[in-house]
């Protein structure tokens, strides 16, 4: 009632404006961040007295491994850490880049080729 009705209909058409989008960076610390938070949380949860240990543990795979990350260790392996640094690390967006440039020489080959098949 106190803002003039022109006001109320030119503020809804606008809409809700979009969020403003993370850079990578701003992304990566959020996920370790937020990662780091549900780590936390979940070890909270294991030992909270409610929590059913001995059903837990027989329906999992690595029942030593667990124990240790509810006592503070960490949720992955030095093993896990250097699997996941080759895939998707540094190194491999450098193989990425590679394969993307033979794709588009191929492409290139291919294109000349077919120039000169038909003239």
């Amino acid at each position: 009632w106190c803002c003039p009705p022109g006001r109320r209909v030119q503020s809804s058409k606008l809409g809700p404006t979009p969020p403003r989008l993370l850079s990578e960076e701003e992304y990566r610390l959020q996920g370790e961040v937020e990662t780091q938070k549900a780590l936390a949380e979940l070890r909270s949860v294991c030992q909270s007295p409610e929590f059913s240990a001995w059903s837990t543990v027989s329906r999992i795979q690595s029942p030593k491994r667990f124990a240790d990350f509810v006592a503070g260790a960490s949720h992955v392996t030095p093993s896990e850490v250097s699997a996941h640094e080759q895939q998707f690390g540094l190194a491999s967006l450098c193989m990425d880049e590679q394969l993307f440039e033979e794709e588009d020489d191929d492409d290139d080959y291919d294109e000349e080729e077919e120039n000169v098949n038909y003239s």
